[in-house]
């Protein structure tokens, strides 16, 4: 019986280890099965369209400057993005598509991403309002933004300092003509000269500052310190309508000066940028003025030998 008692006992020492392995086992089992009945509805709020909060919920610009609101929506899948204007529950936008006659509103989306960002070209005072990104889910999710468009004072504050300035303070001087008109597609070349060494240049066109990284693109300039002072060049490739306007070129420290461009289609008015135009008037008077001359100096030579005629 002992010895059975032995045998019995060294049995129990050699499976208790693989019993507690099953339990262990077990018990891993039953978690893995717990947590197989959580898993649909993870899984389903993993898929579930969700924004991604990283912008701004107040978008503040200037009249006349380009208002960008940002939305940017994770696991889109195949639901659809839209943009209401809040105050008239007007849909704007509906994923790439613009549902609305003003051409000024627009959704940036570039190819396989994730944000449909809604733009405003020209924004002015009365789109200043609440905006809302939506996605059609169940319920539906949407992401609201404060637009608020203010009034630039900069150039009013600069034309209200020109009488602190005497006739000898350093000015900005814009060459050529007071206004100017360029064909639509051509490049306007504007050039500012400044009496002084400036520290900096700014160009407004209207009451918006030029933004050279803004998407219209194609727009440089260029500063040059001479021993004379200091000349700015401002380029816009591709002139459009839009282009059309008061240009002023602002140095630090100086009078400003300002330019009048018109973008035109069709004839050439007198007062085009370039200067093909005037060349070819001047030509012309030269030629005839040489013409008279020629006569002139003939019919002298006519008088005095009559004999040669």
């Amino acid at each position: 019986m002992a010895c059975c008692l032995t045998l019995s006992d060294n049995s129990i020492c050699r499976i208790k280890p693989l019993i507690l392995l099953l339990l262990n086992l077990n018990i891993c089992i039953e978690q893995i099965s717990a947590t197989s009945y959580l898993i649909p509805s993870e899984l389903s709020n993993i898929d579930r369209p969700f924004f991604d909060d990283i912008s701004p919920r107040n978008v503040s610009v200037v009249v006349d400057e380009i208002a960008i609101l940002r939305c940017r929506v994770k696991n889109k899948g195949n639901r659809t993005v839209s943009w209401m204007r809040k105050r008239d529950l007007h849909i704007l936008t509906t994923n790439i598509y613009t549902y609305t006659g003003d051409q000024r509103f627009s959704v940036i989306h570039p190819p396989s991403s994730e944000d449909w960002d809604l733009k405003v070209q020209y924004a002015q005072a009365r789109d200043s309002g609440v905006y809302e990104c939506q996605v059609n889910t169940e319920p539906k999710i949407n992401l609201a933004i404060n637009l608020q468009i203010t009034a630039n004072n900069d150039l009013e504050i600069i034309n209200s300092n020109r009488r602190h300035y005497d006739s000898k303070a350093a000015r900005a001087k814009i060459l050529g003509s007071a206004e100017i008109h360029v064909k639509r597609e051509s490049t306007i070349a504007l050039t500012c000269s400044v009496n002084t060494h400036a520290s900096s240049v700014m160009w407004y066109h209207g009451s918006s500052i030029v933004d050279f990284d803004s998407l219209r693109g194609g727009i440089s300039l260029e500063t040059e310190k001479t021993d004379m002072g200091t000349t700015s060049r401002l380029m816009l490739t591709r002139a459009s309508f839009r282009d059309s306007g008061n240009y002023t070129c602002v140095p630090n420290g100086a009078i400003p000066a300002s330019v009048r461009v018109h973008v035109l289609t069709g004839e050439q008015p007198a007062a085009m940028q370039t200067s093909g135009a005037r060349r070819s008037r001047g030509d012309t008077a030269t030629i005839i003025f040489i013409s008279i001359k020629i006569l002139y100096i003939s019919r002298l030579y006519i008088d005095v030998n009559p004999k040669g005629r």
